[in-house]
């Protein structure tokens, strides 16, 4: 299933944008705020963003619906990076400009364990519900944080009826840093490639996924101080390196 892009236009204009070398002249700090599943892929990628533009990349991490408050509170950022619906609402609410969001990847539920152990059913549903329910110990990220894995998760054991048995021995944790005692962890993909005591068992079947919940779009602020710089970063998480990067870290990036 491929991404679509939120606004066709808006990637056209940032691809064809010149890109020419570095302009030291007009070098400028790029201001991030992102949500957290970004984390291991932009990190990888910031040195290179630097190199190639001479802009300088600070950025800050939260939850999903931190990310988006803070949007909303008016703080000063260049560009964001959330969800797919909470991004479109911000823009509606005149807090991104308009015209300038571009989907850069998807994700979706995926569930771990610990390096080595036994990797549980995860053929059905039935199946998944069971091996739930066989554990004795489970993560996810924290809802009450806003993560968005942990807000996912919530809904999917209460559609599965089995939401007062795994909360009764989850271990929550902040939304990017699973719980290493625990026998399950459910979380991103991306959260589970860049633990080294895990292994990545599979994603969730595609019935309990909400693919739309997990597609992150980066998009200016209406606030920024340097769009120009803003519309460099975005050209470049949209570039084939980029892809690269992302698809290693454990999302589909959006197709260039």
């Amino acid at each position: 299933m491929k991404i679509q892009s939120l606004t066709a236009a808006a990637i056209f204009t940032l691809i064809t944008l010149p890109t020419g070398g570095v302009d030291t002249a007009n070098a400028a700090e790029v201001k991030l705020l992102s949500a957290e599943v970004m984390r291991h892929a932009i990190n990888e990628l910031s040195a290179d963003f630097e190199r190639t533009t001479g802009h300088k990349l600070t950025i800050s991490y939260d939850s999903a619906k931190a990310v988006t408050d803070r949007i909303k509170s008016n703080e000063i950022a260049d560009v964001a990076i959330i969800q797919k619906a909470a991004v479109e609402a911000l823009s509606d609410q005149g807090k991104i400009a308009r015209g300038t969001l571009v989907t850069l990847a998807r994700s979706g539920l995926a569930l771990a364990v610990r390096k080595g152990a036994p990797k549980p059913d995860l053929s059905s549903v039935e199946a998944l519900k069971r091996s739930l329910l066989a554990t004795k110990s489970i993560a996810y990220p924290d809802p009450r944080r806003g993560a968005a894995s942990g807000i996912q998760f919530v809904h999917i054991i209460e559609k599965l009826g089995i939401a007062q048995e795994i909360n009764a021995k989850a271990k929550l944790r902040s939304p990017s840093l699973p719980s290493p005692e625990a026998e399950i962890v459910i979380t991103q993909p991306a959260e589970i490639l860049a633990e080294a005591n895990l292994d990545l068992v599979g994603w969730l079947p595609d019935e309990l996924q909400d693919y739309d919940a997990f597609t992150w779009v980066a998009g200016i602020t209406a606030n920024a101080r340097q769009p120009d710089a803003a519309k460099a970063l975005i050209r470049f998480l949209i570039s084939p390196s980029a892809a690269a990067v992302i698809k290693k870290r454990g999302m589909e990036p959006h197709p260039s």
